[in-house]
């Protein structure tokens, strides 16, 4: 047995915590220092590690926990507020990437039978990593928040949309995939969701009361839970497994024990899953010689890919009632492309729908997007009050004789 995995996770731990405490040190994401571990030991850089089937795998636990976290500290009734608006807010999210890209992509792939290939380069720019953006509004302590909640509901519905383009497109290509057994699983998953939802909800929330005296349990069989409906939604459905995890924590986000379920997965992510996660990112960058041509079309690419999203999601988020602040803030969440974008292209590649000299500007573009993303977050959120502690102190400096309410209140978010 080869026991150099031991090794590899050593040094990913070591130099994630190491960069991440530097870049707190520079008041930047810590998330950022851990991508950047990944480009520095990995091909890009020093070449000191590769990504390899054993990261792989532990990074995509890795970005499970993170989506089922982030399902466990969501408020259910503000996502149901910010529905509509996170419908408005993809779709326009992906609109103006489509068309932004093809333009850039029609200007350097030209001639004939090129158009699914400049269509498909449009579709990856649509897609939304959702998983950096969580993190960062996680450290930041925005994730509860109302933009925060638009966020993550509007990187749902992308996936779904991005999920649709991108079987469009390669049906034409791949007569084996059939459009409307997609959209039907689609649509079952949903439904089956909030089925679920309502009858585990009630099921866990009676198990809780009832073992409350052993809470050990609880973690563990929580995560159980997400990592089963993560796999159902990705082999049955069709639909990404972070989106079944994400789901799997929103059944469980007002039950009796959620904050102590999400303290437990919060030292289980930190330790091992995100750093992995995050490092692997960074690792699974090879960038090729590339032309002056190509380095041209990379640096359009990564301004339409960035603007694009800014400007469309701020656009819906603006046309639903945000704030411009607010507004602004949901387009730079959802700027960060990562690994949805990577593995897209690289089927892209496989079924013969992109140009492969095409695929390192893609990379690069991925690269770029999901290291500026933390970064931009912190300067458009910078000076910004988090919603929740207004209303805390509003409360804390009330009469005297409301204290007494304010501290049962506190006690049970607690449970």
């Amino acid at each position: 047995m080869d026991y150099h995995f031991l090794f590899e996770v050593a040094l990913i731990l070591f130099c994630t915590k190491l960069l991440s405490m530097m870049c707190k040190k520079i008041r930047m994401p810590q998330v950022v220092g851990a991508l950047f571990a990944g480009l520095l030991i990995g091909p890009a850089m020093l070449g000191i590690l590769e990504a390899n089937d054993f990261l792989d795998k532990i990074s995509e636990i890795g970005v499970i926990a993170l989506m089922f976290a982030a399902g466990l500290e969501t408020d259910i009734q503000e996502l149901k507020k910010t529905g509509k608006a996170s419908f408005v807010i993809a779709v326009m999210g992906v609109l103006i990437p489509l068309a932004g890209g093809y333009f850039i992509a029609s200007m350097f792939n030209v001639g004939p039978d090129v158009f699914l290939q400049n269509l498909f380069i449009d579709v990856i720019l649509t897609a939304t990593s959702v998983s950096i953006t969580v993190e960062t509004l996680k450290e930041m302590g925005k994730l509860s928040t109302k933009s925060g909640n638009a966020i993550l509901g509007a990187a749902l519905i992308d996936d779904i949309l991005g999920i649709i383009a991108l079987t469009v497109i390669t049906s034409v290509a791949d007569s084996s995939v059939n459009i409307s057994i997609v959209l039907f699983k689609i649509v079952a998953f949903f439904a089956l969701s909030l089925v679920v939802g309502i009858f585990l909800y009630k099921r866990f929330n009676h198990w809780f009361s009832r073992y409350d005296r052993d809470k050990k349990r609880f973690p563990i069989m929580a995560f159980v839970f997400c990592l089963n409906y993560a796999f159902i939604a990705e082999h049955f459905f069709g639909v990404a497994d972070i989106t079944g995890a994400f789901f799997a924590g929103l059944v469980l986000s007002n039950t009796r024990r959620v904050t102590y379920v999400a303290s437990r997965m919060e030292i289980v992510s930190f330790m091992l899953l995100s750093p992995v996660f995050f490092a692997n990112i960074g690792l699974k960058v090879v960038l090729p010689p590339m032309s002056k041509e190509l380095i041209i079309f990379s640096t359009l690419l990564i301004i339409v890919a960035v603007l694009s999203k800014i400007l469309g999601c701020a656009a819906g988020a603006k046309a639903s009632g945000f704030s411009t602040h607010d507004s602004i803030c949901i387009g730079t969440g959802m700027i960060s492309r990562g690994e949805v974008a990577l593995i897209v292209a690289a089927k892209g590649v496989a079924l013969g729908l992109m140009n492969s000299e095409f695929y390192a500007p893609i990379i690069i573009t991925v690269v770029v997007t999901t290291v500026i993303t933390p970064i931009l977050l912190k300067i458009v959120y910078k000076g910004t009050v988090d919603e929740t502690v207004n209303n805390n102190l509003a409360d804390f400096y009330q009469a005297p004789e409301d204290l007494e309410n304010l501290a049962q209140k506190l006690s049970e978010n607690d449970r």
